[in-house]
């Protein structure tokens, strides 16, 4: 288990006083057998009235209401965490869907639900026919399927982070040659689905303490990745960015259809569109030895 801290800094400067709106933040991580959180504190500048509230996904989510302007809008959180996941895990894989093609049993389709379908278009079944050349026969090993699948978008899409907003388009990806952690994530999931796949995205902080891993230039980042539904193992955790399954390395902060449904912080203000002069987001993530 390893004792880790994360400090999320997100700083906005305007030009002069706006009216700020509320602000939708995800900044807890998700709780689960791997990874338990010992303290989440979340402060804001100016002051803000502060609920919790959990989404359609169980994500922790917190709205910052404002009163009066301001020059500066400071979102600072500082999460104590244990983790646990292990490099690698063996799954139990129901004996139903060891094999590639599997049937969902009836309630895991319907609640699944909008988790099998695209979100993107493919008119010319582009990416349909990119994801079906890494099955390897009419039967395949469904685990081996999807490892290769998440190897194939580090082989074919070279890296680069981007500082803009939003991911490219699957397709986009594909076209360009390259994308960052995001469109690493969304090319992956939408691939999975392609083929029949329950599958959902995921945000959160890529722990990187020898600094080897890529979608971090320090010990620590925001990252994002993907999550596919196999019975009997359930949800298992692929990072197509280093391609890695299992949640080592990895702190999830929410899970969604899209991804644009998982950002850390989400909200607007009244004023001029000129407005905002600078943004600025710091994140470390950090191990925590010694403490309890």
């Amino acid at each position: 288990m390893i004792p880790l801290t994360v400090h999320h800094r997100t700083v906005y400067r305007y030009r002069r006083p706006v009216e700020l709106w509320p602000h939708r933040l995800m900044l807890s991580p998700r709780e689960s057998r791997d990874l338990q959180v010992i303290s989440c504190v979340v402060t804001v500048s100016p002051t803000a009235q502060v609920t919790w509230a959990h989404d359609v996904f169980g994500n922790a989510v917190a709205t910052a209401a404002f009163h009066g302007a301001s020059r500066d809008l400071v979102i600072d959180s500082v999460v104590e965490l244990r983790l646990e996941a292990t490099a690698w895990p063996i799954f139990t894989i129901a004996a139903s869907a060891i094999v590639y093609p599997f049937r969902y049993s009836d309630d895991e389709w319907t609640d699944l639900g909008a988790l099998t379908r695209q979100q993107y278009p493919d008119p010319a079944g582009r990416l349909a026919t990119w994801a079906r050349g890494f099955v390897r026969g009419r039967q395949t090993d469904t685990l081996a399927l999807l490892k290769d699948l998440a190897a194939g978008v580090s082989v074919a899409i070279g890296y680069q982070s981007r500082e803009d907003e939003g991911v490219q388009s699957p397709i986009e990806t594909l076209d360009r040659g390259w994308g960052s952690c995001r469109d690493y994530a969304v090319l992956f999931v939408e691939a999975a689905r392609h083929l029949g796949f329950g599958a959902r995205l995921v945000s959160g902080y890529l722990f990187n303490p020898d600094q080897m891993l890529r979608g971090s230039s320090d010990a620590g980042s925001t990252h994002a990745w993907g999550e596919v539904f196999v019975p009997g193992a359930g949800w298992i955790s692929f990072d197509p960015t280093n391609r890695s399954v299992g949640g080592a390395n990895l702190i999830p902060v929410a899970v969604a259809r899209d991804l644009r449904q998982a950002a850390p912080v989400l909200g607007s203000y009244s004023g001029s569109s000129d407005a905002l002069e600078s943004l600025s987001v710091e994140v470390r993530v950090t191990s925590s030895p010694g403490r309890p």
